[in-house]
């Protein structure tokens, strides 16, 4: 847990935005939620687009700032272990295996929180997010399945301090984070965890529909996709197939618009601030990828290490140089005929990064 010190002042307070008012970072906010709540107070302190931090709150989260000459640092942030896992017996509905679900739920059960900030959606709209706190196993299992969307997470703030609640785990990507560390001492918390996955090119509502018509065949059928390790576009569908549409056969030219612009400006995909950090890019298929941070995140992967299946990470190829020559393609809005796009996809599998 991070040791929180209460101010022994009252924080300060300002009058919340209303909704679809302009936001202090302008185009770049990437609506983290800080804005909706009297916390923005502290925003041009918080926002993680108005006030580059990583280094200093590192050193309070973790004890230190990475270290730039080491490259697991310098990539990854500060850690103290990397692993892939996955759950011996996976949560029904899961987008992978449900770790980040059962971690919640043992949390709550075990009583070392009184709550989760996490991420249902609306009765409505099944991509719509809305941040709620969490109180019971089945309240988190709501949760389940990746929102793909900017998602106002930290909105529900007020209604920590309100609660009277004193132990919070709190999960999201890594702008929330970042304002959320900002805030820590003045939400009146005795412990604080925190359980980041990695973030990378979120859209709005909008946004994720253009994509979703643009390049899935049945968009309105679509439970959650993801961007996977072999090169494709994952889109499960209501019946439970899989849909694989290679990334080189997108229509980037019909695309590049939907990108919330805040992801295209954030520089921390793998979440710096959080305790323990689940996704999967870094991971085989099928599994995921664990980093721990702290302390305080060992503890949480020490709540649900029974019930998963762990290995090694692995390496290999040059990512910077994949990195770097696939720019060129994606400023021009290239675009391959698929039977290209598939290919491309299986060689760069095979001999890429």
């Amino acid at each position: 847990m991070t040791a929180v010190t209460p101010q022994p002042a009252k924080h300060k307070k300002a009058k919340a935005l209303k909704p679809n008012s302009l936001r202090p970072a302008k185009e770049l906010c990437s609506e983290c939620g800080l804005c909706d709540t009297y916390y923005i107070y502290y925003v041009k302190k918080a926002c993680a687009f108005l006030n580059q931090q990583i280094a200093d709150l590192e050193t309070k989260a973790h004890g230190r700032s990475r270290n730039l000459d080491h490259p697991d640092d310098l990539y990854f942030g500060v850690n103290q272990k990397m692993i892939t896992a996955k759950k011996i017996k996976p949560i029904e509905g899961a987008q992978w295996t449900g770790i980040v679900s059962t971690i919640a739920i043992e949390m709550l059960n075990q009583g070392k929180v009184e709550g989760v900030v996490c991420v249902q959606n609306t009765k409505q709209d099944r991509f719509q997010p809305m941040p709620i706190i969490a109180r019971t196993p089945e309240e988190v299992l709501a949760a389940r399945v990746n929102k793909p969307t900017l998602s106002p997470n930290l909105s529900v703030l007020e209604q920590v301090e309100q609660s009277g609640m004193k132990r919070l785990l709190v999960i999201g990507v890594g702008c929330q984070i970042q304002a959320l560390r900002s805030v820590q001492n003045e939400l009146g918390l005795e412990k604080l965890y925190v359980l980041g996955t990695p973030c990378v090119d979120n859209v709005n509502r909008e946004g994720l529909q253009k994509f979703l018509e643009t390049t899935s065949r049945s968009p309105e059928t679509v439970v959650h996709y993801e961007f996977m390790q072999d090169f494709r576009v994952h889109f499960k569908h209501q019946d439970g197939s899989i849909e694989k549409v290679p990334f080189f056969g997108l229509k980037t030219n019909q695309l590049k618009d939907v990108f919330a612009s805040s992801c295209m400006s954030c520089f921390d995909y793998v979440n710096s601030l959080a305790d323990l950090v689940v996704g999967y890019m870094g991971a085989p298929f099928g599994w995921q990828w664990i980093l721990v941070r702290n302390d305080i995140g060992q503890e949480l992967l020490d709540l649900v290490q029974d019930q998963l299946e762990t290995q090694p990470v692995m390496s290999k190829g040059d990512r910077k140089q994949a990195v770097q020559q696939s720019i060129p393609a994606y400023d021009k809005g290239v675009t391959l005929p698929m039977w290209a796009a598939k290919m491309m996809g299986v060689v760069i599998e095979k001999i890429g990064p």
